[in-house]
């Protein structure tokens, strides 16, 4: 939707702090919600989660690196995978700048999938990215943090994500909004995607994305927050732009792409 077209200035000015009162209250109620995030209660985790990194086997306190502080994001790159999910691609392209800010302000910053370290770390090279990623293969962590559910859970109809049971599904799709989406050519937008990845759809969608936190006190590891879907929608960059562009999100399908592929498909 367009807004009115040769406005004044005056008319643009008024209309703008119109709409600044609406900003800085979502600012306010933003500052608030991030006040309840840090009042979760903590859990403490007792089981001992083993990953894979570059510098050898790790546990779950090791990836806090002397912090206090860990912020974890799931990276959907499941062991069929051929490469990694192209949103969480997209979103990850952002990684490299933040997260040497975040490991000088006592919180470690770690992407995490089930991949085989070798495959994560190939595909890190083709994406030219620099931030640490481990593999937790063979562990229950993406599985205990729901991220990742087995072919019998998808078919009986107990994938819970994002704090939702989700109905049994030969081809269960990851969110309504990208599985309404209408394509010209009568392709899945989640088939699509999917075969960005090397995969079929059962497949791709066996892994989830999400982000959580974890504290590390008296020598304990305590979970304090995770979330899914659109609520990861802070964290991808490139919509925070659009959404400040004129057009908006504009989007009629599946865009984006891993960002060595624009141009070449």
């Amino acid at each position: 939707m367009t807004g009115e077209l040769n406005a004044t200035r005056e008319r643009w000015l008024a209309a703008r702090l119109d709409l600044l009162e609406e900003e800085k209250e979502l600012t306010r109620r933003s500052d608030a919600l991030a006040l309840k995030r840090r009042q979760l209660p903590r859990v403490r985790i007792d089981k001992q989660y083993r990953f894979d990194t570059e510098s050898g086997n790790a546990s779950l306190q090791d990836l806090f690196g002397g912090r206090s502080q860990l912020l974890v994001y799931h990276f959907m790159f499941g062991p069929d995978y051929s490469a990694g999910c192209p949103s969480c691609s997209s979103i990850a392209d952002g990684f490299n700048g933040f997260f040497v800010h975040l490991e000088n302000h006592d919180v470690a910053f770690w992407a995490v999938s089930r991949a085989p370290l070798t495959n994560l770390l190939a595909f890190r090279q083709r994406m030219d990215w620099s931030f640490p990623w481990a593999s937790s293969a063979g562990s229950d962590f993406n599985s205990d943090f729901s991220v990742w559910f087995s072919a019998e859970q998808q078919l009986r109809g107990e994938i819970e994500y994002n704090y939702r049971r989700e109905p049994p599904a030969p081809e269960p799709r990851t969110g309504r909004t990208v599985a309404e989406w209408e394509q010209p050519n009568g392709e899945s937008p989640i088939g699509q995607i999917a075969a960005m990845t090397g995969t079929d759809v059962p497949t791709y969608v066996r892994d989830r994305p999400g982000v959580s936190a974890f504290e590390l006190i008296d020598g304990a590891v305590y979970h304090s927050y995770s979330s899914y879907a659109r609520g990861l929608d802070g964290l991808w960059g490139m919509y925070q732009w659009l959404d400040r562009a004129p057009k908006g999100r504009n989007e009629t399908g599946i865009w984006w792409r891993h960002h060595d592929r624009y141009g070449k498909e």
